[in-house]
């Protein structure tokens, strides 16, 4: 009898306990293989200390790597609730490019008809990014900065080859800061996007699994 080979597992990676209870699984879609959520804490030496450990581990040792949560946007026209699939992550450090980018946009605008989605480089920050330093960072060419991606996809693509992507829900821009009145609703608006994003995460996974011609 012959035996399969046991599919590839994938690992999202998030920081906060409010991202963490936003990606619990909530039965849409099936996913390709083994799934683990990983909060790594904040900030890119939690990230990137807590995806080095279980990258590290056997069980994880060959994932897909996908870094999500939250992220501040740049650009001018961006709202709270909008999606980022990033082309590239970049830190001080480099740059990582993302798998899959186009398979994402089709299937998180399938996941959340009605939201903008975003594409292009996402940068990193080892703080929260508000007013004029957002337009030091659009200028780079990044279109919205978290404090984790970078730090994530760096890790992941260190420990080993790897496919890795990153996606990020806009919880403020430029016109919405979090220090803003309606910040509140706008997180909400925020976590209701994270929620539903799951079915477009399995399917980039699961893409990965298929033989390529």
């Amino acid at each position: 009898m012959s035996h399969r080979p046991a599919p590839a597992p994938l690992l999202i990676a998030c920081a906060l306990g409010i991202e963490h209870l936003a990606l619990r699984r909530r039965g849409r879609g099936t996913p390709g293989g083994p799934v683990t959520v990983l909060r790594t804490g904040m900030g890119p030496a939690a990230a990137e200390r807590s995806v080095t450990r279980v990258l590290a581990g056997p069980a994880l040792s060959g994932a897909a790597v996908l870094a999500t949560g939250f992220c501040a946007g740049l650009a001018t026209g961006m709202h709270p609730g909008d999606l980022v699939v990033a082309e590239e992550t970049r830190d001080p450090r480099g740059s990582v490019p993302c798998v899959g980018t186009e398979l994402l946009v089709k299937e998180l605008v399938r996941a959340v008809p009605g939201r903008t989605v975003h594409t292009g480089p996402l940068t990193g920050s080892d703080h929260v990014v508000r007013g004029q330093e957002r337009s030091g960072l659009l200028a780079t060419g990044a279109i919205a900065v978290d404090m984790e991606s970078a730090a994530t996809l760096l890790s992941a693509v260190r420990t080993g080859e790897r496919p890795v992507a990153a996606v990020r829900v806009v919880v403020d821009a430029p016109e919405h800061e979090l220090v803003r009145i309606g910040t509140v609703r706008g997180g909400i608006s925020a976590f209701r996007v994270l929620r539903s994003v799951l079915p477009a995460f399995y399917e980039w996974h699961r893409s990965l699994l298929l033989p390529r011609r």
